[in-house]
């Protein structure tokens, strides 16, 4: 059971990665509107062939219900299929399967799939010093009744910091931790962002001492081993097979899909080293009939280095303990023997809320469709693509196939 393969990204928009300080302000709305616009132009579709759509929440700032009604009014379409995902920065993995399993159904034949994330401009009751109070928590909860507000803030489990620290702490514990392995992952991709000219970090070239040199945030974790947010936004179009035979660019077909949800806080992980990833990406691999070694690219989620190293090894690229010596044996640039995040990842593109995902997404779509410029790969057809949400609690795997 699982996907036939016959639905395919077919276009795609992605905003430069900005400070928020400097970024535009748009209502998201007007995001949804402008970046479904620029994704149609990519594909060479028109706004009339979309019959679906899947949006983001709970943070969409002009409403917290009803949104893809909403949305759909906004942009003058109406759907046979709408969905709202609310699972960090696995929501872009997962909106595109839950696209192409619709489109596979035979519920719609072109499906919309957007996050929005740059600021929308603040109302006059609206106080900023409150929202970013609020975001001191990270994605843990402060309601009443929630367990993180009982059992983790109060011993100083705030935020993402504090959480991969932890994980990367029992690591090192039971299979060792190697600094300069780690540091190389942020390298090998800071590389590959001085070939994409709208990373944010385009232009800053780094080593692995001056990782190692950065400021300790949790131990042992330095800053450059972190993702920095920034403002952005991300759309792409997923279409029928037969819609994809009229886009413009190569379509990357949906081919394998495996998503998997362990626990919200790693405090109660059954083992903190084995992350989500290893059941999704079993699924995606077992549904295309691939397997790593058929993999030309990976695009694999990376908020933080130990991110990499965990999916690394969990989806089975490399066993278990064994990843910080296969990332020192390996060139993970796109030039090297094991392309890693093509585009930067992140950690060098830039991390856009919940669409920071997307910029896997979509460097594997741009690879697949050869649209990827001075960092294109030669030959690339099956690439694999990892979203990761919360503190490694909700992970998904997507199998990406040339058509």
């Amino acid at each position: 059971m699982g996907l036939a393969g016959n639905a395919a990204i077919v276009g795609a928009a992605q905003y430069k990665p900005e400070k928020y300080q400097t970024a535009p302000q748009m209502f998201h709305l007007e995001q949804v509107a402008d970046l479904a616009h620029k994704a149609l132009t990519d594909a060479g579709l028109h706004k009339n062939d979309l019959d679906g759509l899947v949006i983001n929440g709970p943070h969409f700032h002009e409403a917290s219900v009803f949104v893809p009604a909403m949305a759909a009014e906004y942009l003058g379409i109406e759907v046979n299929f709408a969905e709202v995902v609310d699972l960090g920065g696995c929501t872009a993995v997962a909106q595109v399967w839950r696209a192409a399993m619709a489109i596979e159904m035979g519920l719609c034949q072109a499906v919309l799939c957007v996050i929005p994330a740059r600021m929308a401009p603040l109302g006059p009751t609206e106080d900023p010093a409150w929202m970013a109070q609020a975001m001191r928590f990270g994605g843990h909860s402060t309601a009443f009744g929630a367990p993180e507000a009982e059992f983790d803030l109060p011993y100083g489990h705030m935020g993402q910091n504090t959480g991969y620290a932890m994980i990367a702490q029992r690591y090192a514990a039971q299979y060792g931790y190697d600094k300069s392995a780690m540091a190389k992952i942020a390298v090998d991709q800071r590389f590959n962002a001085q070939y994409h000219q709208d990373a944010i970090f385009n232009g800053k070239d780094l080593s692995i001492e001056d990782v190692l040199a950065s400021k300790l945030v949790a131990d042992p974790l330095h800053v450059l081993e972190i993702v920095m947010p920034v403002a952005g936004g991300a759309a792409v179009i997923v279409a029928s097979k037969e819609l994809a035979q009229r886009a413009k660019k190569r379509p990357a077909f949906v081919t394998g899909f495996g998503e998997r949800l362990s626990f919200k806080s790693p405090s109660y992980a059954k083992d903190m080293t084995v992350t989500p990833v290893a059941e999704a990406a079993k699924r995606a691999f077992n549904m295309a009939g691939l397997s790593p070694k058929d993999m030309h690219a990976a695009q694999i989620y990376d908020c933080y280095t130990i991110t990499v190293l965990l999916s690394l090894e969990d989806a089975g690229f490399v066993p278990k303990g064994e990843g910080q010596r296969f990332i020192k044996e390996h060139n993970l640039t796109f030039k090297g023997d094991f392309p890693l995040n093509t585009h930067g990842g992140q950690l060098s593109f830039g991390q856009s809320a919940a669409a920071g995902g997307y910029s896997q997404v979509i460097e594997a779509f741009d690879q697949i469709s050869n649209s990827a410029q001075a960092r294109q790969l030669s030959g690339c057809d099956n690439v694999f693509v990892s979203g990761t949400g919360g503190v490694m609690s909700e992970q998904g795997a997507l199998i990406l196939q040339g058509g």
